[in-house]
């Protein structure tokens, strides 16, 4: 299907450069794949929403699963797409260019779940559509694995006023979301999360995805500090499931299961 312009389309070029291929992206890509490689076995059928450059999905793949994948922009479509035959498995890797918000409309179901990564459900307005749609497309007992942008993060707070930005500090918090590149994102706390995907899937809990380690905004003070890095990432895989840290991360993944 066709779909309008997205401000994502002027990313994908340099995306896998500027996020991908850090010390600090990958880590983090490491932190949700465990989550992802528990949740979907070989032969699995699971669809990704916004998919990106296809990380994800060509990681999952070559594993053995079959990733539906999707994305509202035809050139993060595209890469991804020669991302999986670039990778040898283009046979698992079906790509198409479809918003989130037009979920209701996938065929091809039941599928065995689904995942959202690094925030492509910060970009839509109202999360019980794709709540409503999944239900419908997934199998009972199906795992869902959602990777939101976070409300409350310490390390957002900190480097905002250490960087004279104290107005962006605290951003998240607004009701209204943020405006960026024409899109509005919005920050939803897990709560509210949890109750647009009830009483379709029930929440089988939450994880810290960027709480000790810092955001993507901070990739170079990372690249700077290995030894740091490293000690804070293995100190978040030990405590990332620890309240309060998922609600303190920039990023938090949560765990959901297709109610009968």
């Amino acid at each position: 299907m066709t779909a309008a312009a997205s401000p994502f389309d002027a990313l994908a070029a340099n995306y896998d450069a500027e996020f991908t291929a850090t010390p600090l992206g990958q880590r983090l890509r490491r932190a949700v794949w465990r989550h992802l490689d528990a949740a979907f076995p070989g032969g699995a059928r699971v669809i990704d929403l916004g998919c990106g450059t296809g990380e994800d999905a060509v990681h999952l793949a070559a594993r053995g699963v079959s990733v539906h994948a999707l994305d509202a922009s035809p050139p993060m479509a595209d890469a991804a797409l020669a991302k999986a035959a670039r990778e040898g498995v283009a046979g698992r890797v079906r790509v198409e260019t479809r918003p989130i918000e037009a979920l209701d409309g996938l065929r091809g179901g039941p599928f065995d779940g689904a995942y959202s990564n690094f925030g492509a459900l910060n970009c839509v307005a109202d999360l019980g559509a794709p709540a409503r749609a999944l239900a419908s497309l997934l199998r009972p007992g199906a795992p869902l694995v959602l990777v939101l942008m976070g409300r409350a993060v310490p390390w957002e707070w900190a480097w905002s006023f250490l960087h004279g930005e104290a107005r962006k500090a605290f951003r998240r918090y607004s009701r209204r979301g943020v405006a960026w590149r024409g899109l509005t994102v919005v920050y939803p706390g897990v709560r509210l999360v949890r109750r647009a995907f009830a009483p379709g899937f029930a929440f089988r809990g939450a994880r810290a995805i960027g709480a000790l380690l810092p955001p993507t905004y901070a990739g170079r003070w990372a690249d700077r500090h290995p030894a740091l890095l490293d000690a804070l990432d293995r100190a978040e895989r030990r405590l990332e499931g620890v309240w309060p840290l998922p609600r303190l991360a920039d990023h938090v993944l949560l765990r959901f299961e297709r109610a009968a």
